[in-house]
């Protein structure tokens, strides 16, 4: 008998009884069971995972966009930043970069642009690689070219601070469930949204409608930041 013969022909071997399988699962080692926070951060490195492209440059721009802004919404220092910005005199480019999220995510798009803008003339290269993002998801090559160069100027120009040290990162901008969810919905391919009573903070700050070039653009307020926690 050949060996293809051999592997047609029924295992003459028996199974093993339950009683045996029992007494090899007893040898074997426990598995640990992860703890609530492995499993949170499991999740959390699963809703980061990298995408498989999308069919187009802007589709893929878009969505990196989207995604780019969920983590600006997530650091540990957004809150601080956007206190900052709203109760202070001087310029704060990062507490603009968060606010400029903040807007792009509730539907603000022109708001949210002229407050990277800001942002990036501040120095802030995240604010300059979301505008190139920005672009791009619009079809803007040059300028999109242009925001990448200006973000990798203003990335090697300025020493990187280290914000979390000044800042106190004890408040979080949003709550976890929110910003993940957020993130989901952007690898869900679903357009990036804040929660209604969210939004409705954002959709009720001051307008300012003289702006030539953008309109009315939302403008700071000085009670956000506990407005944005009483919402949620």
């Amino acid at each position: 008998m050949n060996t293809n013969q051999q592997r047609l022909l029924p295992s003459t071997r028996r199974a093993a009884g339950p009683a045996a399988r029992r007494d090899r699962a007893a040898d074997l080692p426990a598995r640990p069971r992860p703890s609530q926070a492995q499993a949170q951060d499991s999740s959390w490195t699963r809703l980061l995972a990298a995408p498989n492209s999308l069919p187009s440059d802007q589709e893929q721009a878009a969505h990196e966009l989207d995604l780019a802004a969920a983590l600006v919404l997530a650091m540990p220092t957004a809150a601080a930043s956007l206190a900052l910005l709203t109760n202070s005199q001087s310029v704060h480019p990062e507490g603009a970069l968060v606010l400029g999220a903040l807007l792009y995510v509730s539907g603000h798009r022109d708001g949210s642009q002229f407050w990277l803008q800001f942002a990036a003339g501040g120095g802030n290269h995240t604010a300059a690689s979301l505008l190139s993002l920005l672009h791009r998801s619009l079809g803007e090559v040059l300028d999109a070219e242009t925001w990448r160069r200006q973000a990798d100027t203003l990335a090697d120009a300025r020493e990187q601070r280290t914000v979390q040290e000044v800042l106190d990162p004890s408040d979080e901008l949003l709550p976890r469930a929110v910003r993940a969810d957020i993130i989901a919905r952007c690898h869900e391919g679903l357009d990036v949204r804040l929660p209604p009573r969210v939004a409705a903070v954002l959709h009720q700050l001051p307008i300012d409608s003289d702006d030539p070039e953008y309109g009315e653009v939302p403008q700071v307020s000085a009670s956000l930041v506990r407005a944005l926690a009483a919402a949620v």
